[in-house]
């Protein structure tokens, strides 16, 4: 236990002193300004206690010229006023530029670095929990912990030198240092283990209060709560949550009001008390100390203890702040594993193939991708069908190295994929997946996904057009320049899920790329929609990669060659009218889906789909 704590207290030196060289990175002026104006917050205490006071006193008892006197005075107002006059430049210019610096290189580093880890990291809880936990008011916990630690290396200093000057006074006056000193270290660090272990178990509480405000006030919520009676419930669990909350706090209310008294009393009544009875007695019946040294030491006595309380809070503070600095240069630190600024060869931009060989994978020690080898040939149309779970997004995952394999090998033109420069062998891709996201950003920028150029919106309208649902866009107020969502925009426009797939659909459409991956483009279309969608998305693809994801075999059924997948494993693999000669796991999935709409002799993709559209529709 004793080792740990060590190690934990080498830790948070470790993670503050990283702070302060990341402030320096950043913004070394801040850095430099908070140090000077700590150094002088002591100076001003110190001096008005030990000196000015002193002097002050001695010049009255010992009669000293006016002139003198006031030339001390002056000397000091005039350094005092240059002091007041630097603590409002530091107010007005240079913390407010130096904390908008601090914000936006720390943001910036930080964005950086989110956007160049591999997206396991992101599906990972732990590193996603400590991901949130850096950025999270990092900027400010920033300037917080180097403002600590310049607290804790100057605060230690003024509170020897301030100690010393009592002891220079008086040495037995330094023996009533030991109640601050208990007081904090002793009685004040055993109230922060209180509240550490209230708030520990206050958080289950406090998670549940918050999840019941979010619940209540978050639009996606609204319906259900009207529509049913799970407001009732919600209620329930938030009087429980609120008693949760009065039970801890009683728990530790009667032990932390005896530590807080004992606190206090050490920490300030001891010591100025006993200070002053001391002093006193010096003074006034031994006549051992004169009146200016009283004034001095009872002066003195005031600033040790304020120093010392300050000291401990910034010590304490520090020890706090360690987490978030460790788990932001945890964050900063870590070495990807498939960086996205990975340097390698030019792919080029022909395909030749694309193939996967005796490919595992495992998530969390579960293998979803089992020995799996098969091999798209360039120009050709490719479908991987299966039932959910059957890994076919995992493989769009690892083929565009957002994964890379457990084991086994992925290749292009005859080359590991590992070899190409990520950045250049992702840009021979172009897709619309089904987990897709729409941005707060105009119709036009959602489907570039990049700042456009004039020659950008025909393009766009272009791929809007083929998508079927151009006709929609230009009724908008603004046309291709309205604005999706109302997230930041009153005038924003609310359209439906299939509109939103087809939109996505449109930014694969508007990307010149050689591969074109379609994971269930029309998972929210009806049949009549799904058609039209399809047709277009291989009129687009005539000289092009195709890949298909699908479980609606109706839509897959035209393509040059179908994988069908099962617990990450190809179980059948050739073009749709074998597979339905087979008899095997594929046509039972295609009649069972079809099962009233078959028909016998289909040869085009045109009498599939609206024979098949007819029968749903009946």
């Amino acid at each position: 236990m004793k080792k740990k704590k060590e190690r934990n207290r080498t830790r948070a030196l470790k993670n503050n002193l990283y702070a302060l060289k990341l402030g320096w990175q950043i913004a070394p002026e801040l850095v430099i300004h908070m140090a000077v104006a700590r150094v002088l917050g002591y100076f001003e205490w110190l001096f008005y206690s030990a000196f000015f006071m002193r002097y002050v006193i001695n010049a009255m008892e010992t009669e000293q010229e006016v002139t003198s006197i006031f030339i001390f005075l002056g000397v000091t107002v005039t350094v005092f006023a240059s002091m007041t006059l630097y603590n409002q430049y530091l107010e007005g210019k240079v913390w407010p530029i130096a904390t908008a610096k601090v914000y936006k290189k720390l943001n910036l580093r930080l964005f950086e670095k989110s956007t160049n880890v591999e997206l396991s990291c992101f599906e990972d809880s732990e590193f996603y929990n400590k991901y949130t936990l850096a950025t999270e008011g990092a900027a400010d916990k920033l300037i917080e912990t180097i403002s600590n630690l310049w607290g804790v290396l100057f605060g230690s200093i003024a509170a020897v030198l301030g100690f010393y000057l009592m002891y220079d006074i008086d040495k037995w006056s330094v023996l009533f240092v030991v109640f601050p000193i208990l007081g904090n270290f002793v009685f004040n660090r055993k109230l922060g283990q209180i509240d550490f272990n209230r708030n520990k178990d206050m958080a289950p509480h406090n998670r549940r209060t918050a999840y019941v405000n979010r619940v209540m006030y978050l639009a996606e919520y609204a319906k259900e709560v009207r529509l049913t009676n799970v407001f009732s419930l919600m209620r329930r669990d938030y009087r429980e949550a609120i008693k949760g909350v009065a039970d801890v706090t009683k728990k530790y209310s009667a032990k932390a009001v005896v530590l807080h008294w004992f606190y206090v009393q050490f920490t300030f009544s001891f010591i100025f008390e006993g200070v002053l009875i001391y002093g006193a007695y010096r003074t006034l019946v031994n006549d051992s100390m004169s009146l200016a040294k009283l004034a001095v030491l009872t002066s003195m006595m005031v600033s040790c203890t304020w120093i010392l309380i300050g000291f401990t809070d910034y010590l304490v503070a520090g020890f706090r702040n360690g987490l978030f600095v460790d788990n932001l240069r945890n964050f900063l630190e870590y070495e990807e594993k498939i960086p996205e600024d990975y340097k390698g060869d030019d792919p080029g931009d022909v395909i030749e193939s694309i193939e996967f060989r005796n490919v595992c994978f495992s998530y969390k020690d579960e293998e979803v991708i089992k020995d799996l080898s098969f091999e798209l040939r360039g120009g050709k149309t490719y479908a991987l069908v299966g039932h959910n779970g059957a890994g076919k997004s995992t493989i769009i995952k690892l083929l565009m190295r957002f994964y890379d394999p457990t084991s086994g090998e992925i290749f292009l033109n005859g080359r590991n994929i590992k070899e190409y420069e990520l950045q250049k062998y992702r840009a021979l891709f172009a897709g619309a997946f089904q987990d897709y996201q729409i941005f707060s950003l105009s119709v036009l920028e959602n489907v570039l996904m990049r700042k456009s150029t004039s020659e950008d919106e025909a393009e766009a309208v272009r791929a809007l057009k083929l998508a079927g649902v151009y006709e929609k866009v230009e009724s908008l107020p603004k046309g291709i320049h309205t604005t999706l969502t109302k997230e930041f925009a009153e005038d924003g426009a609310v359209l439906s899920g299939g509109e939103y797939q087809k939109i996505v659909v449109a930014r694969a459409f508007v990307q010149k790329r050689p591969v074109k991956i379609f994971d269930e483009p029309s998972s929210a279309l009806d049949p009549i929609a799904e058609y039209k969608l399809f047709e277009s998305i291989l009129q687009d693809g005539q000289d092009k990669t195709m890949l298909f994801i699908s479980h609606r075999l109706s839509s897959v059924q035209n393509a040059d060659w179908v994988f069908m997948l099962e617990n990450g494993t190809i179980i059948e693999q050739g073009a749709h009218k074998k597979l339905m000669a087979n008899h095997g796991a594929y046509a039972d999935m295609y009649e069972k889906q079809a099962i009233n709409y078959l028909v016998t002799d289909r040869t085009s993709l045109e009498g599939s789909f609206f024979a098949a559209d007819k029968e749903v529709a009946e």
